[in-house]
């Protein structure tokens, strides 16, 4: 399973909510920030998604995600600190740059969104089996196809992550080097991505291939074998993230 997905099996009450009710919780602190429109709103719901994961015991399995992330976002921030439209407010110099009040502030609400995003749906991501993601969406109503592109896109990054190790240790066994100066790497880069999209490719053949001997394409009604009760709190926790949004809506409206 974590070869092929990033689920990570506990037993905790964060692993016991169902697809839909995870899938309410991003809607909810991702709605939130745009209606509040305070810092102070993002850095909550980020702080209250880094509490579930830590109540789930996956966030140091999130660290290495969050890294990735981080690097990206601090593009954002020197580009829009240094070269934003509105830049008028000289901030600080460092190494003969100028940043400016107004675009590190930009670069500030959009950080904080997207981590606020990343660490909603990592609690998806992190604490959900893809089977189950599935089955509950299919549950739902959502059609059977667009349940397993779903599923797929969220396999698809720890599979090609699976790969490239098993071709990197391939190609080292064969006397290639993958490691040293950057031109060293740039040489072994193209012997080491042609492999990885021709298996890709070959994949996604065995795949479709695999779905079609399991009548995927059969329009009779599906069936599953595993019927697992919601649980008992799961409609009052809904309930619950509706009325947080209205309420900050209402606060919003009520202050202007």
């Amino acid at each position: 399973m974590k070869a092929f997905s990033l689920y990570v099996d506990k037993k905790t009450f964060v692993h016991q909510w169902d697809t839909i009710t995870k899938i309410c919780y991003i809607v909810c602190v991702c709605v939130l920030p745009a209606i509040g429109r305070g810092l102070w709103v993002s850095f909550f719901c980020i702080g209250f998604s880094v509490f579930l994961l830590l109540c789930a015991g996956v966030f140091r399995s999130t660290l290495r995600i969050y890294g990735f992330v981080s690097l990206i976002l601090l593009t954002v921030v020197l580009i829009q600190g240094l070269f934003w439209i509105k830049n008028e407010t000289l901030a600080f110099h460092v190494l003969g740059l100028s940043f400016y009040k107004e675009g590190l502030l930009k670069s500030l609400h959009i950080v904080l969104r997207v981590l606020n995003l990343v660490s909603s749906f990592l609690i998806l991501m992190f604490t959900t089996k893809p089977s189950e993601l599935g089955e509950d969406l299919i549950k739902a109503g959502l059609s059977p196809r667009m349940g397993y592109v779903i599923v797929s896109v969220f396999q698809i990054i720890p599979q090609m992550m699976a790969t490239i190790d098993t071709i990197v240790d391939a190609q080292r066994s064969r006397g290639l080097e993958t490691e040293g100066s950057v031109l060293v790497r740039a040489k072994a880069f193209l012997p080491l991505l042609v492999p990885v999209v021709i298996n890709s490719f070959n994949n996604t053949k065995e795949r479709a291939m695999a779905l079609e001997v399991r009548a995927f394409s059969a329009r009779n009604k599906k069936t599953f074998i595993h019927e697992r009760e919601p649980l008992k709190y799961v409609k009052a926790l809904r309930a619950m993230m509706a009325l947080v949004v209205l309420v900050v809506l209402l606060g919003r409206i009520v202050c202007g």
